[in-house]
Order: C-alpha cells, then structure tokens, then sequence
C-alpha cells in the first residue's frame, strides 16, 4: 500500500521543473522531501495530488492510477498541507480544523460528535486548544501553521502531505509537530513531509529522498543520504557533524567555493 511516482516531469512556462522523478511513499513510514530552494519539491507533491500537470509518468495510489478516484475519494485518501499558509475567511481556530472533517460529511454536512472529538482531540495534540475561539487570521504565524497542520490531520487520511510544516515554528513546535507527525506513520499513516531543517530529517524520518535540479539525486536512509558529498552538491555548503548521544548532529559551517 503506497503512492508510487513513476517517471514524472513536470515543466512550468517551458521550464523544465521535474525531471523523471521516482518515488513511493509507503504506509507507516515518514518520508522526508529535502532539497534546496527551486528544487522542484513543492511541484512534486502538487503533482502528486494532481494539482499541477505533468508532463509525463504515472502516479498511483494504493495500485490504482490516481485519476480513478473521484475528487471526494481522494480527499479521504490523501491529506495536503500546502506551503502557503493564507487564510482568507475569519473563521475560529476550532472551525478550521473542523474543515478537516469535510470528506467524511454526509449529504446534509452535519459532523457527528465524533467528528468534533477528533477534532478536540488533534486540537491539544499541536497545542492550539487555549485559542480554539479565536480567528485564525489573528494569529502569528507560527501559531497558523499549527492550526493548518491541524485541519489536515483531522481528516484522518490514509496519507499525508505536509509542505514544510515547521518553517514558521519555534524550535519547541517544530520538535512536537516531527514527533506528531513520526508518531502518526506508527498508526500506519504514510506521510510525506517537506523539510528544510537537515538534523530534524536525520532525527525523525525514516527515509529521505534528496532533490536537486528537478533530478532525485539519492533516496534512502537519513545516514546514507545525508553525507558530506550530497549535502555539498546539493546545497553547496560545507558541514562538520557533531555526535550528540547517538545522535549525529549535521551543521552547515561555510559556502562551498566551486
């Protein structure tokens, strides 16, 4: 049970973006998306969900093409964080993350009380519950991207893609949305996330999938991904590690002179 890219480019405005990208994001695994700015990660996932058009190559979901499912079904399947977190109504935090709930309404849209204890329930989980009554336009940034997040947990889907999820968090939230999100992928959720931090990647996913030019440069294990030379041709900085418990701690110390 997987969604398996196979073979997908993508190109916007004539430009080439994606270049036969392969993936698959399985089940019970947290698959983290790394590469530098205009690597093409945020195209990868919109395609994903069939948001941008590719050029080629095929996308499935759980062995079926992704364009069998009917628009209600797929939402049900695939939960999607976007980059961008722009709220345009004035709707209470606790409204919010109820939208989450959307796929699985019956045709009078009325959410059982079910719905609003998953609700509740993901609500204490990103620390959010103290502001539920509030607009989610009135808040900071960080505290917006939580209550997306939120919305996008709360639908309970078999998958989910979250497209840098901690950019906008203090250190303290980014640690408890990558354990949330770690602790979902033991539920049997597949998540697929877009991080920008190295050491969070290395400390929390189980596979990392590193995208440079358009082109997958490597996938696999944090440890094997994330070494001197990748992370040198890939970002063009130089780092040092340092050994922290078992940990292996990766800072970047200087650009890279070609």
């Amino acid at each position: 049970m997987s969604i398996a890219v196979t073979n997908l480019s993508v190109s916007l405005s004539g430009q080439p973006i994606l270049l036969n990208a392969e993936l698959e994001l399985r089940r019970g695994e947290l698959l983290g998306l790394i590469g530098p700015n205009g690597s093409g990660k945020s195209t990868l996932i919109r395609a994903m969900l069939g948001l941008q058009k590719g050029d080629g190559g095929q996308i499935t979901i759980d062995e079926l093409d992704r364009d069998a499912y009917g628009r209600r079904e797929l939402a049900r399947l695939v939960a999607y964080l976007p980059q961008d977190h722009t709220v345009h109504w004035p709707l209470s935090v606790e409204a919010t993350v109820a939208l989450g709930r959307e796929p699985h309404l019956g045709p009078f849209g009325k959410r059982s009380k079910a719905d609003w204890q998953i609700v509740e329930h993901v609500m204490h989980d990103m620390d959010i519950t103290a502001f539920k009554g509030r607009s989610v336009r009135t808040l900071s940034a960080g505290e917006r991207a939580r209550v997306l997040l939120a919305r996008a947990i709360a639908v309970q889907a078999p998958y989910l893609l979250a497209d840098e999820p901690t950019a906008a968090l203090d250190p303290r939230h980014q640690l408890t949305v990558m354990k949330l999100l770690h602790g979902l992928t033991r539920q049997g959720v597949g998540t697929l996330v877009v991080v920008h931090d190295l050491p969070l990647a290395a400390q929390f996913c189980d596979r990392v999938c590193l995208l440079h030019e358009g082109r997958i440069m490597a996938a696999g294990r944090p440890a094997d991904v994330l070494n001197d030379d990748n992370i040198a041709a890939a970002y063009g900085v130089e780092t040092v590690r340092i050994r922290v418990g078992d940990a292996s701690l990766i800072v970047p110390v200087g650009v890279k002179v070609p």
